[in-house]
């Protein structure tokens, strides 16, 4: 099988701009153009180091970091936060500019419909976009050499209570993906707090590397790699549907707006090759299907049904609106009596 480009093509890059390989080996240091914060980690790197000057990238250890230095203004305001929606939606709407650029409208007609309620960071349709929403990941079931329980994943979520999994399934740390999961039930979310080794998004993975875990509930993004050369994995996406993640791009409201948004480094993330290198490392941005399909059609069949599922499965996903602080209660009331 033809491996994907890991990287834009020299062309490309310098297309987009040369400086944008400096502006990533800047990290930390704050620079005279516009800057572009994120979470280390959570920007694909080929797509980092395309970064057209004079934008400046910072790279942070943590969401909550990020978000303190942006209330703080250390070293300034940045033109652009990359974030997570479950961070992004933490606060008032209005700590976010509505978008306005120039030529940023084209670039979200681009995208799916799945976009659109992310990009008003799920307000009402009549409310301003403030948000790009440039990738999404489905939370998913990852086996590690179970074949057995792989074999009957039209149990969907339900494969997750059974009793060969008690003490040895990791979690999400969030109470609230967990309830989802189990459609508040309050007898299946109390099997499924029993089932629990542990509660945690970000070593879950290794638990279950290391075999300390069967199974785990992950977001599919940093699955997609390992499923190329780790035999012992297995994934499913119930067919019922999975809470989705996303990835957004927005403008704090602090600070000067940027004079331009990087709108080719914009439109490159939805092209070939970088596109497929994205995809071949699990960030999917929400394009239509028919747009996705020829692109994964050279990987592994079980690669292509997640990078590009059957028609109808995404729109049996759902997205984690923020919550009104009635609604937080009562779930926080359920996971405690669960417990």
């Amino acid at each position: 099988m033809a491996q994907p480009s890991p990287a834009l093509s020299r062309r490309r890059l310098l297309a987009l701009g040369a400086t944008g390989g400096a502006a990533l080996l800047a990290g930390c240091r704050p620079g005279r153009g516009p800057g572009l914060w994120t979470v280390r980690g959570e920007l694909p790197p080929a797509w980092a180091q395309a970064l057209p000057g004079p934008w400046q990238l910072r790279q942070w250890e943590t969401a909550a970091a990020l978000l303190a230095g942006l209330q703080a203004g250390a070293a300034g305001a940045p033109g652009l936060v990359a974030l997570a929606d479950g961070w992004a939606t933490t606060g008032p709407q209005d700590r976010w500019r509505p978008l306005q650029a120039a030529g940023l409208e084209a670039a979200l007609a681009r995208l799916g419909p799945l976009a659109a309620a992310p990009s008003r960071l799920y307000a009402a349709p009549d409310q301003p976009v403030r948000a790009y929403p440039w990738a999404y990941s489905p939370w998913v079931i990852a086996l590690r050499s179970r074949p057995d329980l792989a074999d009957q994943a039209g149990r969907g979520w339900d494969l997750l209570l059974d009793p060969s999994l008690r003490g040895r399934l990791v979690l999400p740390s969030s109470a609230r993906i967990c309830i989802e999961l189990m459609g508040g039930d309050f007898d299946r979310v109390q099997q499924l707090r029993r089932q629990a080794l542990a509660h945690d998004d970000r070593h879950g993975l290794n638990l279950l590397l290391a075999g300390e875990a069967d199974g785990a509930v992950l977001p599919l993004r940093p699955l997609v790699p390992l499923l190329r050369r780790d035999p012992r994995l297995q994934l499913i996406w119930p067919a019922s549907g999975a809470p989705l993640s996303w990835q957004l791009l927005l403008q704090p409201a602090v600070g000067p707006a940027p004079a331009a948004w990087p709108i080719a480094w914009l439109d490159a993330l939805l092209e070939p090759p970088l596109l497929q290198s994205l995809l071949a490392a699990g960030w999917v941005p929400p394009l239509p299907q028919a747009r996705l399909q020829p692109l994964v059609a050279r990987f592994p069949a079980g690669l292509r049904r997640l990078l590009a599922p059957e028609p109808g499965l995404l729109e049996r996903c759902w997205s984690l609106a923020p919550l009104a602080p009635r609604q937080r209660l009562a779930l926080q009331s359920l996971w405690d009596a669960a417990g």
